[in-house]
């Protein structure tokens, strides 16, 4: 019964955040087909930021109705409109419409958003849902979470990219006489291993399985020795992950065998404010700033080097927690430096950004192992980053870990903000032909 759960679990949070990175992982194959262009990651973090709407109204019910909305019915809700939004994805990713004069993905961020939606309000309703099982099964879930990010990546992989090649086309320039045509190079993409469509099917298929776990979750009935009550009081401890530990009526508070008492360390006012300025400046950069300009920074190397830097980065994110759930350093010095490493990839892929299409090493092996290495590098310290502050606040107090959620949100929502006039009215980022961009040596 006990592996069961932890199976089903597992396949719960496959379902949290699977749609919004499936998406960032195919972004590689979709930029090229989309009118849009390399400005798609752009309009793609302002999206996912407007359907932080759905936690919000969440937490208001909370607040002004407490105990009176059903998580439950919101999770079926949830997987219900995911599975369909996936579906819908696959047949209609690719339709544009005419607005203000110009062709847009209409159809494209319409699903997008509601696959933002369902993974936005995921993080308020999944979890507390899994409060009410015993401690044991919260780390499953974080692992079947992790999953929904490293499945795509590794799928992404598998699909391939469609390798870019210049061949030789002619343009009439009086009427169609042969003697008025110019030639010029024409960059033409070959197909990858599996279709963008059958992409989206995958992703439809580990949303369902996120829907039976979570109705096979419902209906069964756990032994008696794992009761809700003796999981919630587990859970208050669940960092001691011993069975003799008993609440003290404090949630900062737990009690152990020898009857001692453990309290995580307190921090001064400067010391909170400089973890909370960690928590706003790596979101910002990972949830918004980067993410909007990576076609910038990575397309003129290639398809293949954005393909790889979206598909490894997903992959980072995860590993890096993982890391963080067996290796824990929280010392806000060595946290400190990891920023700075963090920033300091960061900035080095902005900066190829910001000289697109001409950046650094261009046409070059060299080049294009450093631009992935740096995405890979800044995403995965700065995800171990962000667990390691999570940790500290989650000890700190519950009052912690809520501003943490907030200050999250809030660096993410600069971010987005932020960048995307500065990539699509002011147009600081140029983009680039494969084939025809002449570029000095």
């Amino acid at each position: 019964m006990a592996l069961l759960v932890h199976v089903l679990a597992c396949a719960f949070g496959l379902g949290s955040w699977v749609a919004v990175n499936g998406l960032w992982v195919e972004l590689p194959l979709i930029v090229n087909s989309l009118p849009e262009g390399w400005d798609l990651p752009s309009y793609l973090t302002v999206i996912i930021q407007m359907a932080n709407l759905g936690p919000l109204l969440i937490t208001l019910m909370h607040k002004v109705r407490p105990g009176r909305l059903n998580e439950r019915t919101v999770i079926y809700a949830l997987l219900c409109v995911g599975v369909l939004s996936c579906v819908l994805l696959a047949f209609f990713w690719d339709r544009t419409s005419v607005v203000a004069g110009a062709s847009h993905s209409t159809a494209f961020f319409i699903i997008t958003f509601f696959l933002s939606l369902v993974d936005c309000t995921s993080s308020v309703t999944f979890l507390p849902f899994m409060m009410q099982l015993p401690a044991k099964y919260i780390t499953t879930y974080f692992i079947g979470e992790g999953l929904s990010g490293f499945v795509p990546g590794v799928v992404a992989l598998a699909q391939g990219v469609g390798m870019a090649k210049c061949v030789n086309s002619t343009q009439g320039t009086e009427g169609n006489h042969s003697s008025g045509s110019v030639w010029f190079l024409q960059t033409v993409y070959l197909p990858p291993n599996f279709s963008t469509e059958a992409f989206f099917f995958i992703l439809t298929a580990m949303m369902c399985i996120s829907l039976a776990a979570f109705v096979a979750l419902n209906r069964l009935h756990l032994s008696s020795d794992e009761n809700l009550m003796e999981g919630s009081a587990k859970s208050v401890c669940s960092g001691l992950d011993n069975p003799a530990a008993e609440i003290d009526g404090n949630d900062r508070t737990c009690q152990n065998e020898e009857g001692s008492h453990t309290r995580p360390p307190a921090h001064s006012v400067y010391q909170l404010t400089f973890i909370y300025f960690l928590v706003v400046w790596a979101n910002g950069a990972t949830n918004g700033v980067l993410p909007s300009v990576q076609t910038y920074s990575c397309m003129p190397y290639g398809n293949l080097a954005y393909h790889l830097s979206a598909a490894l980065a997903s992959v980072a994110n995860p590993v890096a927690c993982t890391i963080a759930m067996f290796f824990q350093n929280r010392s806000l010095v060595f946290l400190g430096v990891l920023a700075l490493l963090g920033t300091g990839f960061g900035s080095y892929n902005m900066a190829m950004a910001a000289m697109s299409p001409c950046p650094l090493l261009q046409r070059s092996v060299a080049g294009e192992v450093i631009i992935v290495l740096s995405w890979l590098l800044f995403t995965g310290t700065l995800s171990y980053l962000k667990v390691m502050v999570g940790v500290i606040l989650r000890d700190h107090s519950r009052s912690a870990l809520v501003w943490c959620g907030a200050a999250v949100q809030a660096g993410s929502l600069v971010g987005s903000v932020v960048m995307f006039p500065l990539v699509n009215v002011l147009m600081l980022f140029k983009a680039g032909d494969f084939c025809n961009t002449k570029c000095p040596l």
